[in-house]
């Protein structure tokens, strides 16, 4: 019977180191793929964080150029506009 239980021992053995490294491949597969996903999420969030961001900074330099753009009307104003005020006592009609 000694000859039987031993042989039962390394059974036994054999099948709780093959269930055990099955658990440890199944585990690594899972944290394989846990880790795959939040990798893949980060780096979506850091590209759509990255275009916003891009994109704001866009409508702050439209911003910025139209503002140079109506200062610059401002300051320097065309030959067209009359500089002064309007003298309403130089009329045309004769008196």
């Amino acid at each position: 019977m000694d000859g039987n239980g031993s042989e039962d021992k390394k059974q036994d053995n054999a099948d709780m180191a093959a269930f055990v490294q099955s658990l440890l491949e199944q585990m690594q597969s899972r944290f394989q793929t846990m880790s795959d996903s939040i990798i893949t999420k980060n780096i979506l969030f850091v590209l759509s964080s990255y275009f916003n961001l891009r994109s704001r900074i866009d409508e702050l330099e439209q911003s910025i150029n139209d503002l140079r753009t109506e200062m610059d009307g401002e300051t320097s104003p065309s030959p067209s506009v009359p500089t002064g005020p309007k003298d309403d006592s130089k009329s045309t009609k004769d008196p």
